[in-house]
């Protein structure tokens, strides 16, 4: 059996549920928005009925897995059904059905949540105190040695040595040499913690679905239009709550033709002032409109006020393999 046909058994045998659906959604504070990222496959297209509407299409959720940050948090009591049984409803709202047949099954909706890593902020890193510590160290060996730089044997030497100078050679002194090195290796370790930080800041741009945005901005690194970068990174260091929804081709996999990945959404929204099991449905209702098609890049939208109100699960037990 293959890694993708493993997945079938759990999302019928463990994962399968018809959710009752949540009648509102959650909000955030004023001045929070959603971010959504989505794309399709250009293979991929809904079938419009006689009505103009979209033909339903069956699915089934799969346990992706989450993502936990740094520190701990109140997302990591939440569990897969919490996170499937609240996006069920925005998903029937665009006439994705939950399946209990996996012979007439769709799609297989793998589900991803969680918390984004972050760096250190520079002021707060251990590089960054370890320079500004080794520069300090360093303007004070170079204001101590008083060097006045003339080879000996000079006049310039000689006058200077009369009137009371300290006069050396160009030769660095051992404190200013140990300063010097400390400095150069402080130096070293910044470069090497920016290089881990930009790592981590594409990491999360792909995570989240900001990869083209981060890709199209490099660009513009060290001009008058570096703003647009600095907004990017400055969203991707700010710790989020997202989630991923990632939908197969469930026949194909049934089949063994391996994985074909049809659509898939990203929506998140900054962790600080937030609580993922409160805003999630509103996250969900606002990504909603591009589940199944391309955004054609980052949309954000802003959460309206309102609040939770859940409806029981109801989970289906399927006993035979697909």
């Amino acid at each position: 059996m293959t890694a993708t046909r493993s997945l079938l058994p759990a999302a019928f045998g463990l994962l399968l549920a018809t959710l009752a659906l949540p009648p509102s959604a959650s909000a955030a504070d004023a001045g929070d928005a959603v971010t959504i990222s989505s794309r399709a496959s250009s293979g991929y297209k809904r079938i419009l009925l006689a009505d103009g509407s979209v033909q339903p299409e069956t699915f089934a959720f799969g346990r992706g897995g989450v993502f936990r940050g740094e520190t701990r948090d109140p997302i990591d009591a939440v569990d897969f059904l919490e996170v499937a049984h609240t996006i069920a409803g925005p998903l029937a709202g665009q006439k994705y059905v939950a399946a209990a047949d996996p012979k007439t099954t769709h799609l297989l909706i793998m589900v991803y949540w969680g918390t984004t890593r972050t760096p250190e902020g520079f002021g707060e890193s251990a590089a960054s105190q370890e320079l500004q510590v080794a520069a300090a160290a360093e303007a004070a060996a170079s204001k101590a040695s008083n060097m006045v730089r003339m080879p000996p044997g000079t006049d310039g030497w000689a006058k200077a040595a009369s009137a009371g100078a300290e006069v050396t050679s160009a030769v660095r002194s051992p404190e200013q040499l140990s300063a010097e090195q400390a400095m150069t290796g402080a130096m070293a370790m910044v470069s090497a913690e920016n290089n881990r930080r930009q790592q981590l800041d594409a990491q999360n741009a792909s995570l989240l679905g900001y990869d083209t945005a981060w890709n199209d901005t490099a660009q513009f690194e060290g001009t008058g239009l570096n703003f647009r970068r600095q907004d990017i990174v400055t969203e991707l260091e700010d710790q989020r709550y997202f989630v991923v929804l990632m939908a197969y081709d469930f026949q194909a996999m049934r089949a063994g033709k391996g994985s074909k990945l049809l659509w898939e959404t990203r929506f998140s929204i900054r962790r600080s002032g937030n609580d993922f099991s409160s805003r999630l449905a509103a996250m969900a209702a606002d990504a909603a409109g591009y589940f199944g098609r391309s955004s054609d890049g980052l949309v954000r939208k802003a959460l309206p006020p309102g609040h939770v109100e859940m409806g029981p699960v109801k989970t289906l037990a399927y006993e035979g393999q697909p």
